[in-house]
């Protein structure tokens, strides 16, 4: 079954901009959220003229407004969506640290500040919107392959690891207080893309990923459980 209502948190620019183009230029119907009251790439789409450089029709983009590290600003989203029900809700907001260095080298704040928004938030997010979604639907979020530990034999990236790791064990725990529903709970690992964050070296291009994110998120529909996965469908070692 195709998911065709989907709640998008963290839709700005990167992998969420381009998560909100494929699913609104496939005919679903996306609320997306930006943080902040500042214009984004993602006003400039959901702007865009039907059939104008393969932009979505008008109105297949709502934008809402959130910053998922202040849960009071999460709760107004819920209240704002009460009355609305979603096939999907996929949280994609993230950020990697600056500047890179090992955990030793990472600043008490710089740590807090990427594991609250990459691992505490998207539970609390999570917590907070999980009634707005069909029984039936699905829950998913961004990880990444750095969130493997087996496969983390090269190092690099720690504190970004760390916070994959970490948000992992928490979707984790919280599929297991959430065992025998229907929903499908989804952690997505999207391939190393070229964005901001994933920088100028990455092995691909955002095109070669998120048309199979989304694939591969219909094709986890009506499979409940939690589902550690590439972009391309494949199993994640945890």
């Amino acid at each position: 079954m195709t998911t065709t209502k989907v709640l998008l948190i963290g839709a700005s620019r990167g992998l969420g901009l381009a998560l909100a183009q494929e699913w609104a230029r496939d005919g679903r119907h996306v609320v997306a959220t930006v943080r902040g009251s500042g214009r984004t790439p993602l006003h400039d789409l959901a702007d865009a003229d039907a059939g104008s450089d393969g932009g979505p029709e008008p109105g297949r983009i709502e934008i809402e407004t959130v910053d998922v590290t202040e849960p009071a600003q999460v709760t107004a989203l819920r209240d704002r969506l009460a009355d609305r029900t979603f096939d999907l809700l996929f949280v994609n907001a993230g950020v990697t640290n600056q500047p890179e260095g090992t955990v030793a080298e990472t600043s008490t704040e710089e740590f807090t500040r990427v594991m609250v928004t990459n691992a505490l938030s998207p539970l609390r997010v999570i917590e907070t919107l999980q009634d707005l979604v069909a029984p039936g639907g699905t829950i998913g979020v961004m990880s990444s392959g750095q969130g493997s530990v087996a496969n983390n034999e090269r190092g690099g990236h720690e504190v970004y690891r760390g916070s994959k790791a970490a948000l992992n064990t928490f979707m984790r725990s919280y599929a297991a207080r959430h065992e025998g529903e229907r929903r499908a709970l989804v952690l997505m690992a999207p391939g190393w893309v070229s964005t901001d964050l994933g920088g100028p070296g990455a092995r691909l291009s955002i095109d070669e990923s998120i048309p199979n994110v989304v694939r591969t998120l219909d094709a986890l529909r009506d499979k409940p459980g939690l589902h550690y996965v590439d972009y391309l469908g494949r199993t994640v070692a945890w």
